[in-house]
């Protein structure tokens, strides 16, 4: 007889409070349209309730622009009276937020209408539906995140960010240095207090690397049988770095473009595919040869004029693309090439993998999961080739084709047939709505740049 879920879940509290009595409060966080974490404190007493009855949240908080400001051209605002809907807790997600100085846990929710169904405009929800189809397969994915950030002064220069100074040097890094090291070492206490706090969460972060512009990091997670919680792994990753980083005098930013000549911060997944019997439907010792593989990819590429407004959802995301800066601007792939889209990295058959390099840093983990994986759904039931796999410089060989801005991505978004067979057209809608309402007001601003080129010339 099995044991029901809500008891299951009472016991999982029961076993985290009796672990640290010294906990106060629970953190109930919930990752919005752009992935910014949003919710309520409660005090260690309203845990089991919490587990019982959920919490009410108002729907408005999926229609929320990048300001935190409801958009009210998505309809979940005042025009359903802002009303509430229940957020559950996730299973597993229970844990401590090491840089609190009074203890303090946290615990990631999702939104279910009053009645219990999931809420259609949680991106956590838009991923889940998409995973359905390939449960429906027998097919189970395996998934990785690879994420970028700089570490910045907590004192910005007139509004611009700039590199922190070393706490061993004393001094601002000013060159690339890609894989060193040394610059490792120079912001080590901060570094190492993420993988350990990584450690303490759950968080399967294995790695931290130097990135290729001063103070630039990328940490990478491990891969795990469960999409979802990937990208639950990536929302609770950013968190812990940007607090790490304050608890170390220092701010962080996942912003696309935060420097003008520097790389910019991207959000690469790595994805494979298992079938009944646990196999990769990827392995092979000629990756070319792999029919599920180039169909996989066939169905990204198609997709991926249509996936743009996902993976680069802001103004600044496209700003990050360039060629000197390994960001890929066309449909393309290529076995172990970092100058495509979609690149197959080389090393033993059975890991054989599609690495996606698109999305930006600032991406909803969620919804990028699922546009990716929208794609490898499409190009596998219809069995979408490629075409031949791209050798040397992309760049030089295949123009700029995808949307460059945000206005093309969203048009490419609502008009794409593909996208709102996986995706439901009532949640393109609201994505649609809230990021037009952000250009809108961004294309209404008037820049720096402007009174200086124009105030006293024209």
């Amino acid at each position: 007889m099995s044991v029901p879920l809500r008891t299951v879940q009472l016991n999982e509290a029961n076993a985290f409070l009796k672990k640290y009595p010294e906990v106060l409060y629970v953190d109930l966080l919930i990752a919005d349209m752009n992935g910014v974490v949003r919710g309520k404190r409660i005090e260690r007493t309203s845990l089991h309730k919490v587990y019982e009855k959920g919490i009410n949240l108002p729907a408005s908080l999926f229609a929320l622009d990048i300001n935190g400001s409801t958009v009210e051209s998505t309809g979940l605002g005042l025009d359903i009276g802002d009303s509430d809907r229940i957020c559950y807790p996730i299973p597993g997600t229970l844990s401590i937020e090491p840089w609190q100085k009074r203890p303090t846990a946290q615990l990631l929710m999702t939104m279910h209408e009053l009645e219990g169904e999931p809420f259609f405009a949680d991106p956590r929800e838009v991923l889940a539906n998409v995973v359905r189809k390939f449960d429906d397969l027998g097919l189970t994915i395996c998934a990785a995140f690879e994420l970028e950030f700089y570490l910045i002064d907590q004192d910005n220069v007139n509004g611009r960010p700039q590199s922190p100074r070393s706490p061993v040097s004393g001094k601002r890094p000013m060159s690339t240095q890609v894989y060193l090291i040394d610059d490792l070492d120079e912001y080590v206490d901060c570094l190492q207090d993420i993988l350990e706090g990584a450690k303490e969460q759950g968080i399967p972060a294995d790695a931290i690397v130097k990135e290729s512009a001063p103070a630039q990091f990328e940490v990478n997670l491990h891969h795990v049988s469960d999409p979802i919680k990937a990208c639950d792994y990536a929302v609770l990753l950013k968190r812990l770095v940007k607090n790490i980083a304050y608890d170390h005098e220092m701010d962080t930013t996942f912003m696309a473009k935060p420097y003008p000549g520097q790389a910019g911060n991207g959000l690469h997944v790595h994805i494979s595919i298992l079938d009944k019997e646990g196999k990769n439907i990827f392995a092979s010792e000629d990756p070319e040869q792999n029919a599920a593989l180039r169909h996989a990819i066939g169905g990204v590429l198609e997709t991926l004029p249509a996936q743009m407004a996902f993976l680069c959802p802001n103004v600044n995301s496209y700003r990050r693309f360039g060629a000197q800066f390994y960001v890929p601007n066309s449909p393309s792939w290529g076995i172990d090439n970092r100058t495509v889209a979609v690149r197959v990295p080389t090393g033993s058959a059975d890991a054989v993998r599609i690495e996606h390099r698109v999305a930006g840093a600032d991406a909803n983990p969620y919804l990028l999961m699922a546009s990716v994986l929208a794609g490898v759904h499409h190009g596998l039931t219809n069995q979408i080739e490629p075409g031949a796999p791209v050798e040397g410089n992309s760049y030089e060989q295949n123009e700029q084709s995808l949307p460059n801005n945000l206005r093309d991505a969203l048009r490419e978004l609502d008009d794409s047939e593909v996208m709102a067979k996986y995706i439901d057209p009532m949640y393109i809608d609201v994505f649609v709505a809230c990021k037009e309402s952000e250009l809108a007001e961004f294309e209404n601003s008037i820049s720096d740049l402007e009174y200086n080129w124009y105030l006293h010339t024209v």
